[in-house]
């Protein structure tokens, strides 16, 4: 690849605590690539054989049930580590890693993972961050599927996204990659039907304002109030 400049990505979480020279020995053995929107970068259950840094883009990562179906467990915004399955002593990903929206990361070959975590100091730290808040997520999750009413989740999942990902625009705080009604569904755990009709009463009251793929909240404070968050 065309070399990339260091002081591109040493404000990222990962080289932050490096040297510049340390920072040239991590990128020279990277490759950079771009995917589309929807493009599989890899999936559940695929030989885990490289692991990855977000530079620009979403992620959104997707687990499979038994039963077959999709559940969206989050995304992963610019700056993070994925598919970081040697973190898991796992040789296979856990879960598919989908374009949100256009991507461009860089990866290396998982036989340096060993070598990274103990030569650079960052990288280290990094990977103890990255687990620690995706457990947080994780849980997060799995207390508001079994303890929260349909319409306090379909919230819940609008307003983590626009607390991640949200620029601000004249109308309100606009979700920064593309989401349907059928990505929602599978956030929550709900019908593609419910959450239509959710995001349409929505929309008539002045909380969000939503096409068929993206979506602006206009009223956080009143989101906040329909996930059942603490006030």
């Amino acid at each position: 690849m065309a070399k990339l400049d260091e002081s591109l990505v040493r404000a990222l979480p990962p080289f932050v605590r490096l040297s510049r020279g340390e920072i040239r020995e991590i990128l020279d053995q990277a490759v950079s690539k771009r995917y589309e929107e929807g493009a599989a970068i890899f999936r559940e259950g695929q030989e885990a054989d490289r692991f990855f840094l977000l530079l620009d883009g979403y992620i959104r990562v997707v687990r499979t049930t038994p039963g077959g179906d999709q559940i969206i467990a989050l995304h992963i915004p610019p700056g993070q580590l994925f598919g970081i399955a040697p973190a898991l002593t796992s040789d296979r990903y856990p879960a598919t890693a989908v374009a949100a929206a256009e991507c461009v990361a860089l990866s290396w070959p998982v036989r340096l993972w060993p070598e990274f975590t103990a030569t650079y100091d960052g990288f280290a730290t990094e990977v103890a961050r990255t687990l620690g808040q995706r457990l947080g997520e994780f849980q997060a999750k799995v207390t508001e599927l079994a303890t929260k009413a349909v319409e306090q989740r379909v919230a819940a999942a609008v307003l983590r996204m626009a607390n991640q990902s949200g620029r601000p625009t004249e109308a309100g705080i606009e979700i920064a990659f593309p989401v349907t009604r059928q990505n929602i569904s599978e956030m929550t755990g709900t019908t593609l039907h419910t959450v239509s009709r959710l995001l349409a009463a929505w929309e008539k009251d002045g909380i969000v304002r939503s096409t068929r793929r993206h979506i602006v909240v206009t009223a956080p404070e009143r989101l906040a109030a329909l996930s059942g968050a603490d006030r």
